[in-house]
């Protein structure tokens, strides 16, 4: 008999962590894009880090171990995996005025076929003919989605694109540097990188004014901070406790879990999203928007199920 100090992956806790994630991840996107209009990307990432990493430290030393938390939070790995997620993100509500919530889904959901890439060029490992072909097909989604070279086709869709990349490497760093990392400890390291990136974007657009009516046109990303109600504050506060759980809840579930199948149950998301683009902005997919997702998913799914 052999055995493994290494525990089995609880695959049934991790497909609920995931799901529910993905669930607390398309309301807090309803919620950045309803308040798009009222405040800043960099006020919303900097004020919701201030209240975010407070509530971290304050549960940490409520468990009796914020010097563990805080060491664990800071290490390399940890830091540098958040750096990642927040480019993520950037990338992501960057764009999130200009498009719908499916499209920026669907688009950020390429990350599989990233992961795959990666492993053929970077890390050298074979991923197999049904690899190839989800990332053959996945393209040809990109390509039905994005509708480059039409009327239909937005820049900013490029944004979410540029996050799967990050988002990819982020899973890797994960799945193979961070597995004993407590979640508590990932989320407040994640909080606190996006805090920094939320003051030093506001600081440079202080230092190098947008020039050509950049501000004007796209206040969301190139105005200034707008004086903040209590409806703000408390949207800032709704959008810090979403950051916590969802912190937790998507790094738990890659660490007790196979990476490959969490990123399936992660689709569910998209189903999420087509809800809310329907009930709360009135958006409905497109036919050619909707075959695009569909072959990112089966491209994802078959990425996902290489040998």
């Amino acid at each position: 008999m052999t055995s493994s100090t290494k525990p089995s992956p609880n695959i049934i806790h991790g497909v609920i962590l995931i799901i529910v994630a993905a669930l607390c991840i398309s309301l807090q996107d309803v919620v950045f894009k309803t308040f798009s209009n009222a405040l800043t990307l960099w006020q919303i990432f900097a004020l919701r880090g201030v209240l975010a990493v407070s509530m971290l430290v304050a549960i940490s030393w409520q468990r009796g171990e914020p010097r563990a938390i805080i060491r664990a939070a800071f290490t390399r790995w940890s830091m540098l995996r958040a750096v990642f997620i927040t480019t993520t993100f950037l990338a992501f509500y960057a764009a999130i005025p200009f498009l719908s919530l499916s499209t920026i889904g669907a688009a950020n959901y390429i990350a599989p076929i990233f992961v795959a890439l990666l492993s053929a060029f970077a890390l050298k490992k074979a991923i197999g003919i049904f690899g190839w072909l989800g990332v053959v097909l996945g393209f040809i989604g990109v390509v039905i989605l994005l509708q480059p070279g039409t009327d239909a086709f937005s820049l900013w869709v490029l944004l979410p694109v540029v996050g799967a990349a990050f988002y990819a490497v982020a899973h890797i760093v994960t799945g193979t540097k961070c597995v004993q990392t407590p979640a508590l400890a990932l989320t407040l390291s994640l909080n606190t990188v996006m805090l920094l990136a939320g003051l030093s974007g506001s600081l440079l657009l202080i230092i190098v004014p947008p020039q050509n009516g950049l501000a004007e046109a796209y206040p969301y990303i190139f105005g200034t901070w707008a004086a903040l109600r209590l409806t703000d504050w408390l949207v800032i506060a709704l959008l810090a406790g979403f950051t916590i759980v969802i912190g937790v809840l998507l790094a738990r579930a890659y660490q007790v879990a196979p990476p490959a199948i969490v990123s399936t149950f992660e689709y569910s998301y998209l189903v999420f999203v087509a809800l809310w683009d329907i009930i709360f902005f009135g958006i409905a997919p497109t036919f050619t928007s909707i075959a695009g997702m569909l072959l990112i998913v089966v491209a994802g799914l078959l990425v996902l199920r290489r040998k």
